[in-house]
């Protein structure tokens, strides 16, 4: 008696199809397509969670350089004085004081 393997492949087909609903044409209705497309979506979002971190430091330096003009200051003299003065801060928390604390960022500015 031979074993027929019917159920599992539809049930695999049909996770594959799921994951893939929503995308356009044959994408979505096709295993064959959806599962191509299945595949090159999961690269794509790999690849763009490692870009994410480059978005958000070019936004600190942003945040942090329009800090910088109010305070009558460059950036590169800010990120010089803070690494002489081995700071703590990274551009992270800078970007967060300079966006949500003017006050406390124009103490950190004078403090160089």
């Amino acid at each position: 008696m031979r074993v027929k393997g019917g159920t599992v492949r539809k049930r695999r087909h049909n996770k594959i199809i799921a994951q893939t609903k929503g995308f356009r044409m044959t994408k979505s209705k096709l295993y064959k397509v959806s599962h191509e497309a299945y595949m090159h979506a999961g690269q794509y979002s790999y690849n763009d969670r490692r870009k994410r971190a480059g978005q958000f430091r070019t936004l600190w330096i942003t945040r942090i350089n329009a800090g910088c003009k109010t305070n009558g200051i460059q950036y590169k003299d800010l990120i010089n004085g803070l690494k002489k003065k081995n700071s703590e801060l990274n551009r992270k928390v800078l970007a967060d004081i300079a966006f949500n604390n003017p006050d406390i960022f124009s103490f950190i500015v004078e403090s160089l």
